[in-house]
């Protein structure tokens, strides 16, 4: 009997251990951040600054030092010495729609069949995910929840890392459909040299004649002045309005080229391209037709044996020069999500600004998801979604968030890592 209470006490205290944090309330009295160095998020930095936000949305933003403020209609924060930034903003990413990877009940990303645009990643969406937590303490606020697979992979939504349930959640519902390009050739390796050699793709030409017929069908379906509803060809509607961003995935320089201009053929108002280094070879044709790029992780390494070893490191920076808005995701990696701020520290060491660096995490990324009329930088009118730091965000050594708002709303921070941390520095009687 002993034996069977402690088995279920330990039981127990691992559920509740497990559990995380309870979502914060609205906001309910106007608040104001006072004394902090502001990076805005455009390039811009207020040494001195007040930011005042009510009702979740930013009502000053303003140099401390000429600004003449009743103070006594706010709850006031003083962040003297501190640095309060945007949210940082995490596209393609599949947070909440996997927790662990072994098991296949729990990774709800990836749908059957090639061609997917009503499949929605939104409805899926986990709150209770245990990498959420891990997010917000390093200042991620902002996610795109992002389907994988086949052809066309789903709609995208981006979420706020916050909230009961996913409609509480939702920060922009369906802002994209994500094309995969089918690749010209495929990579493969040899092992009669041990080496990887590229091969044709033989279904490349069938492939691009399905997208075709597709896009062409998505586009008839929309000037029918009446009709059978068809999920997938509705889904595609926003496409050629505007009101939805097609997010193209593609690997190589040739890819990039042709599935853009297939796009533009097909009626598509708004191109965000997800790539890498390929991007860098067509930066030309980017900047004149105005796409954005996604870029990977910074801390990768180079994608063939030639390139240079720092060009990861060095590409948002050359592809900035080239006048390209860049913005910086993390592969579709769960785990390394939390990261995104020292992705863009590494940009700032290998050639861009600080505050270069800091919009693409956040004001390039909410252009490229089609979502910065509302976030990005902190000015009036916007979503209070910010976050303070005790050192500068972008340098791991120093970023340690003691506050962060979302649409107004003060979350908690602490996630199991600083948790354990906490719980066994007790033990050994270290302090934080």
């Amino acid at each position: 009997m002993k034996k069977f209470l402690y088995l279920l006490l330990v039981a127990l205290s691992t559920v509740a251990y497990a559990q995380p944090p309870i979502p914060a309330k609205p906001q309910a009295k106007p608040i104001a951040l006072t004394g902090g160095v502001a990076h805005i998020g455009n390039g811009q930095v207020i040494q001195n600054s007040i930011i005042a936000f009510d009702k979740g949305k930013l009502t000053l933003v303003a140099d401390a030092t000429t600004a003449r403020v009743d103070l006594s209609k706010f709850e006031v924060i003083d962040i003297s010495g501190k640095h309060v930034y945007p949210g940082l903003i995490l596209p393609n990413s599949q947070i909440g729609l996997q927790e662990v990877s072994a098991i296949r009940a729990m990774n709800d990303y990836n749908e059957r069949g090639e061609i997917n645009p009503n499949v929605r990643s939104i409805i899926s969406y986990n709150t209770d995910s245990e990498y959420i937590p891990t997010y917000r303490f390093n200042g991620v606020l902002l996610a795109e929840a992002t389907p994988t697979g086949g052809l066309i992979s789903g709609t995208s939504s981006v979420m706020e890392m916050e909230g009961w349930n996913w409609e509480d959640a939702a920060h922009t519902v369906d802002v994209g459909v994500h094309l995969n390009w089918p690749p010209i050739t495929r990579r493969q390796f040899d092992f009669n040299t041990f080496t990887f050699a590229e091969s044709p793709n033989k279904d490349y030409d069938k492939q691009v004649g399905e997208l075709e017929q597709f896009f062409g069908e998505s586009v008839a379906y929309g000037n029918q002045a009446s009709k059978e509803t068809n999920l997938k060809l509705a889904a595609m509607q926003g496409l050629f309005d505007g009101k939805k961003t097609l997010f193209i995935h593609a690997n190589t320089s040739k890819e990039l080229i042709e599935s853009v201009r297939f796009a533009q053929r097909s009626g598509v108002k708004k191109i965000t391209v997800i790539s890498g280094t390929a991007a860098l070879w067509v930066s030309e044709f980017l900047k004149e037709n105005n796409i954005p790029v996604i870029l990977p992780a910074t801390h990768n390494l180079p994608d063939r044996n030639d390139d240079d070893v720092d060009l990861p490191y060095k590409l948002p920076a050359l592809l900035t020069q080239a006048g390209v808005t860049v913005s910086l995701s993390n592969d579709n990696s769960l785990h390394g999500g939390r990261n995104l701020a020292f992705y863009a520290g590494t940009a700032a060491a290998y050639g861009l600004s600080k505050e270069d660096a800091l919009k693409t995490i956040t004001s390039n990324t909410a252009k490229a998801l089609g979502i910065d009329n509302r976030v990005g930088t902190l000015e009036v009118g916007k979503d209070a979604t910010v976050f303070v730091s005790k050192g500068d965000a972008l340098d791991y050594r120093t970023n340690v968030v003691s506050h962060a708002f979302i649409s107004g709303k003060l979350v908690a921070l602490p996630g199991i890592q600083e948790e354990l941390y906490d719980r066994f520095s007790n033990k050994y009687g270290h302090k934080r």
